[in-house]
């Protein structure tokens, strides 16, 4: 596979065999199955009005998109703000807020897996689907309850989704619109004809406290997308997806991940490598190329982009990628003043929180620019359908908070400390 403005596109003719396929004596091996992302064309020799498929055990559609049909978010009722923080920092709510442009953020009672089965209830909700018929789950976040086994497989478990297949993604903040790209890509080729894309974190148990240059940056959240197959050109219409692994080493959490097993270190407490600078100059570069490259591609022309949700959640960021984009500022939607970075949270809950606020409109076209860890970037460029408003709802919440941010924080600095 070879990138280019749409995607991902496979090479024309198959090259010498099958990763992982090998023959068994007396069965035949079938022939490889050809993906061609990006802007859908008729295969040669396709008559008109009359469909083509590619080879794959469903019959696919060759001009199939995945729409987005529902959307729900859940986010902890419990909110840390700057002057909480100041009461065990040595920090203020000027300092934080006129350096990062957050003034507060959410810390969850509860696993990812609740967040992540609330948001998904209300977006089932909202697309006027039955858990039962969903194909495909994908989760992506970078601060999973679990391993082994994976986290989309306890959603699907709670959901009762027994169709489906089920999958974790973890590309750090843009764990969300990588999942997003794959399950566009199940649905393109026919393997899925919808899909469940989360994106969240429980980012609070793995911070550091005593570090004021990233615990303030970071908070809680979770919301789900739902994707289903149409013939009308809406949902993913260009992608590019990428990374600049020379600059892996300025992003790092000590602590998280099988290298530190078994070496004295306790799983949860952590030391954060956060290069600020190195990242900021890097990350504008990187979804610069990438909004133009998404824009670039046929068929709507740059000046179509109507808002764009969101750049990286820190305002001299969100300002330096909107200024290279051509952007003026009123057509960004910035959320991160009420809930800081949230990881592969952050578009998926600024994506249902623009439909709330009435800011996406029908037809309107979204730009989604992303940037993590790794350092993995990318950007989507995505066309909206004709409904803006959810089919349905739900009664699934989560479970009531006893507690405040500032006391759920005192309990993990305290449970460190008792541990080390």
């Amino acid at each position: 596979f070879y990138p280019f403005a749409g995607g991902l596109r496979a090479p024309r003719k198959p090259m010498g065999g099958y990763a992982g396929l090998r023959p068994q004596p007396g069965r035949a091996v079938p022939p490889p199955l050809m993906i061609r992302a990006g802007p859908p064309q008729r295969p040669r020799g396709a008559r008109a009005g009359k469909v083509s498929h590619l080879k794959s055990c469903r019959k696919v559609d060759p001009v199939t998109y995945a729409a987005i049909t529902g959307w729900g978010k859940c986010l902890p009722p419990a909110v840390l703000t700057n002057d909480d923080l100041a009461t065990f920092l040595d920090t203020t709510d000027e300092w934080i807020t006129t350096r990062t442009g957050i003034r507060e953020r959410r810390i969850s009672h509860v696993p990812l897996a609740e967040m992540a089965y609330v948001a998904a209830m209300r977006a089932l909700a909202a697309a006027g689907l039955d858990p039962g018929e969903i194909e495909l789950i994908i989760v992506g976040s970078t601060s999973y309850d679990d391993q082994v086994p994976n986290q989309a497989s306890g959603l699907q478990a709670r959901l009762g989704a027994k169709r489906a297949a089920s999958m974790d993604v973890n590309t750090g903040c843009t764990s969300f619109l990588y999942s997003s790209s794959t399950a566009n890509a199940f649905i393109r080729t026919g393997v899925a004809r919808n899909a469940l894309v989360i994106g969240g974190e429980l980012i609070s148990a793995f911070l550091d406290w005593q570090n004021r240059g990233t615990c303030v940056l970071f908070g809680d959240g979770c919301a789900a997308v739902v994707l289903q197959a149409t013939d009308r050109e809406e949902g993913l219409l260009a992608e590019r997806l990428g990374c600049d692994s020379d600059g892996r080493d300025t992003l790092v959490v000590e602590g998280m991940g099988g290298r530190y097993v078994n070496k004295g270190r306790i799983y949860g407490d952590t030391a954060w490598t956060f290069e600020g600078q190195e990242i900021f100059k890097r990350a504008v570069i990187s979804m610069a190329g990438a909004r133009a490259d998404v824009l670039e591609a046929p068929p709507p022309p740059p000046h179509d982009a109507g808002l764009v949700l969101p750049p990286p959640p820190h305002p001299r960021l969100i300002e330096a990628v909107a200024k290279r984009a051509g952007v003026p500022m009123e057509r960004v939607f910035v959320n991160v003043q009420r809930y800081g970075n949230m990881s592969a949270g952050t578009v998926p809950v600024a994506l249902v929180e623009a439909l709330e606020e009435g800011r996406v409109q029908p037809g309107s076209l979204l730009l989604m620019p992303a940037f993590g860890a790794g350092l993995t970037w990318c950007a989507h460029l995505v066309r909206w359908g004709d409904r803006v408003t959810p089919k349905g709802t739900t009664d699934v919440e989560l479970p009531p908070c006893d507690k405040t941010a500032l006391e759920l924080v005192h309990d993990m600095i305290r449970a460190k400390g008792k541990l080390a």
